[in-house]
């Protein structure tokens, strides 16, 4: 039985892979603002509504919380640097990205295999982080694209039917 602490928590949350995504808006000063999120998870479906964790001590999502309308990406598995960019320093987390805003200015980022378009609906607190409920209000996806994954501190990629079905070279 390992010792109870934050480090052998990680880690041991770290064995169970993650998809990861992105929440991002445009701020009132209309440049992007985000951060990238391994906690996603789906909650509803009447009501629409997802949920991301969120760190207390996070300096961007007290701006994001108070935007009318968020975006959020499900990272493409060719988006670890740019999921890197996003845990960054805020004033380089877009440089080099692609991403576009709806009219409401929701982001969203080039590369990702689903767009919600969302809506804050709810923030829980949980330990260290809280909540966030978010309602779906529009959402775009690319079936085909295989998506980010986080497992063991690392991004790794799923194997699709087609990728293990090739005969070797």
């Amino acid at each position: 039985m390992a010792a109870l602490d934050a480090r052998t928590l990680r880690e041991a949350f770290g064995n169970f892979p993650s998809g990861v995504t992105a929440v991002c808006a445009v701020t009132d000063e209309g440049r992007p603002t985000g951060l990238a999120v391994a906690s996603f998870t789906s909650v509803s479906l009447e009501p629409p509504l997802v949920s991301v964790c969120l760190q207390l001590s996070s300096r961007t999502w007290p701006r994001l919380r108070e935007l009318p309308r968020l975006g959020l990406s499900v990272l493409g598995e060719d988006q670890g640097a740019l999921c890197r960019a996003l845990a960054g320093p805020e004033q380089d987390r877009f440089t080099g990205a692609g991403w576009e805003a709806d009219d409401d200015g929701a982001v969203f980022l080039h590369g990702a295999v689903t767009w919600y378009a969302c809506t804050l609906r709810a923030e829980v607190p949980a330990g260290d982080h809280c909540i966030a409920l978010l309602e779906i209000d529009r959402l775009w996806t690319r079936p085909a694209s295989e998506p980010l994954v986080f497992h063991g501190s690392r991004f790794r990629r799923l194997e699709s039917q087609e990728r293990a079905a090739r005969p070797a070279a």
